[in-house]
């Protein structure tokens, strides 16, 4: 019954490791024994210490990491990881502290959960998540394979290929992958205001989770990376355009 109710992209994803981090032994073993019985291996930590033993022991697809946590909390333990590899993270965070979910965010988490979580809706993000982190790699080969010039906006040059991002002093600026596709999407658009809902499915891919703030949050980081020494800032070249979305605010030449 349950395989015939999982799509192709589930089937993929079932043979994956995760680790749940967790200080709350109850909460760790209920979640650990819900996603088991999904199809998933998954191992357990208590506090970092145990996640750095296990990631120096299994390669995991995705670890859902609790923020509140005594000693190193779990801000602190993503802080600690290379963004730019696997695993994807989830944090999960008390209802209500919505500044831990928004810093993680920042920091480079790929989603995130309220505590206490729903099992059905752990699960349903961890797929969602599993599946755009596949796609990945796939959409990189893809625009890869594509022949595009350099992009040039008031004296940055962004190279589409190799995935870089040069200020106008030459100085090079280093981009996650969720803000480079963020800065394409804009500058593939420019002069045009673009929803949360399209920078969503271009930024983000289309089986993004759709949620609050989550398009916010990364215009933000993004913002912080354009801003130049002389006091002119990222606010300039992406505009804020009152409920509708955003517009990036310069003219685009290929060359």
């Amino acid at each position: 019954m349950l395989q015939s109710c999982l799509d192709a992209g589930d089937l993929m994803d079932r043979t994956a490791r995760l680790l749940i981090v967790d200080d709350d032994p109850d909460i760790r073993e209920l979640t650990a024994d819900f996603l088991a019985r999904h199809g998933y291996t998954v191992d357990v930590a208590q506090d970092g210490a145990e996640m750095r033993r296990a990631m120096a022991t299994h390669d995991y697809a995705l670890v859902v990491l609790d923020v509140m946590m005594p000693g190193e909390d779990g801000l602190t333990l993503l802080r600690g990881l290379d963004r730019s590899e696997p695993p994807a993270v989830i944090i999960m965070s008390v209802i209500g502290e919505e500044v831990d979910r928004i810093v993680g965010l920042e920091m480079g988490a790929d989603d995130y959960i309220a505590k206490p979580a729903n099992p059905r809706e752990l699960l349903a993000r961890i797929r969602s998540v599993l599946r755009r982190a596949a796609a990945a790699p796939e959409a990189t080969v893809r625009q890869s394979a594509m022949v595009r010039p350099w992009q040039h906006f008031q004296g940055w040059r962004l190279d589409p290929i190799g995935r870089q991002l040069l200020d106008p002093d030459e100085v090079v600026i280093n981009l996650s992958d969720g803000e480079f596709r963020l800065l394409m999407t804009f500058v593939d658009h420019p002069r045009r205001v673009l929803t949360r809902d399209f920078l969503l499915d271009h930024a983000r891919g289309p089986t993004a989770e759709h949620f609050d703030r989550a398009i916010d949050v990364q215009v933000s980081r993004l913002r912080r990376k354009l801003a130049r020494s002389d006091g002119r800032g990222g606010d300039e070249l992406i505009r804020t355009v009152r409920n509708e979305g955003y517009m990036f605010a310069a003219d685009v030449a290929q060359r």
